[in-house]
């Protein structure tokens, strides 16, 4: 989870008044609405199932009610969509019934996994009951259009919270574990996007850097040897010079090889490994790392980086004194906190990688949490799950 900006309002409606206003008639025409698409529904599903079911004994019952509980998933995605424009209910699609990860293997795998899908037969019973519901929100509302109109918001704002409650209870995710997976499915396409991007970085760096770096040495190098036998001074200079060359190229493998993951993480764990960040940084940093015991590699690799990243936005953007950095587990989280008192005003639209930070977190359930007013102090608090630490 990511914790980034304020949550969204309720999706209560306004209160109810004597006059029509925009909502009043978004509700009314909701109502009205009812009649038709509670009979095409009905059709369908009684059409589709029955056939179906009585086609059962035969080699296409099963694969037809499969595709009749696949067109109710389309009925159901409407009728969603129905209700967000005219009766502005907040409401998730389910996650699709073959996502990324789980399509199932061969012909009978993907009809068994068609026939049990809850969300087609949660759909199939909403269309079943919505005929006689239809017909009286029709009824009721066509006539509170023409006898008793100075009523009928009221009317309509109960007709229609009944309206709210079935597509809440029969056409949302199904239960928490429905919504985890849409969640952790977007999660990877983050972690995925996150990997490329990174890969895409070292590729540019390697490539810009010390490949290019070490192809002008070897070229001097074979300048030099060419020159060693009729010019001996001008080869010694040209050899001190690649000699340069190679430091410079080390460094920067160093470099990028503690971008990819530091060697001092690995041996000596974050206390000794976020010293060497802070010692690098342009503000004095506090550092201070309470922990009894060393967390998964995993969970320790995404704490140094956010640290990492962090004290870089300190350095460039905050015109701060000081700063600190504080790691502590409690109970299942790792919880860190990076402080500085400089002018405030980070935001996580504003250039500085907070958007990118927020969405890592958020990709191993992680939690990220920003304060920087303007005139400062910034304090950024980031959890990250407790996960121990295999052995070996």
């Amino acid at each position: 989870m990511t914790v980034s900006s304020s949550l969204p309002d309720d999706d209560c409606p306004p209160p109810v008044r004597f006059g029509f206003d925009p909502h009043t008639w978004k509700e009314i025409a909701h109502l009205l609405v009812n009649l038709p698409a509670s009979l095409v529904g009905f059709v369908y599903v009684v059409v589709t199932v029955s056939t179906g079911a009585g086609l059962s004994v035969t080699v296409i019952g099963l694969p037809w009610l499969v595709c009749g509980l696949a067109g109710a998933r389309l009925l159901g995605r409407a009728e969603r969509a129905r209700a967000r424009a005219l009766l502005g209910v907040r409401i998730d699609e389910p996650s699709p019934l073959h996502g990324p990860g789980r399509r199932p293997d061969g012909l009978l795998g993907r009809i068994w996994a068609g026939l049990k899908d809850p969300v087609a037969w949660r759909t199939v019973l909403y269309e079943f009951i919505r005929l006689p519901w239809g017909v009286l929100t029709f009824a009721v509302t066509l006539t509170g259009l023409v006898a008793f109109w100075p009523v009928l918001p009221y009317v309509a704002r109960g007709l229609g919270n009944v309206d709210r409650a079935m597509v809440r209870a029969l056409l949302s995710p199904s239960d928490e574990l429905e919504r985890r997976i849409a969640e952790l499915e977007s999660d990877r396409g983050v972690v995925v996007d996150t990997a490329a991007a990174d890969l895409r970085r070292i590729e540019r760096d390697l490539h810009d850097g010390a490949q290019a770096r070490l192809v002008a040495l070897a070229m001097g190098l074979g300048l030099a040897k060419e020159k060693l036998l009729e010019d001996p001074a001008t080869a010694a200079s040209m050899v001190d010079e690649a000699h340069g060359e190679v430091k410079l190229a080390l460094q920067e493998l160093r470099d990028l090889a503690r971008g990819i993951h530091p060697a001092v993480l690995t041996d000596r764990g974050l206390d000794a490994a976020l010293s060497a960040i802070a010692s690098r940084c342009t503000v004095p940093v506090k550092v201070t790392v309470d922990l009894a015991e060393r967390p998964a590699e995993a969970i320790e690799g995404i704490a140094y980086f956010t640290v990492s990243e962090l004290l870089q936005n300190v350095s460039k953007h905050s015109a701060a004194r000081t700063a600190s950095v504080e790691v502590w587990r409690r109970d299942d989280r790792l919880l860190i906190q990076v402080q500085d008192d400089g002018r405030g005003g980070a935001r996580l639209d504003g250039g500085t990688g907070m958007s990118g930070l927020s969405e890592r977190l958020g990709a191993v359930d992680g939690l990220f949490v920003l304060e920087s007013p303007a005139g400062g102090p910034t304090i950024v608090t980031a959890e990250l799950p407790w996960r121990r630490r295999g052995k070996g």
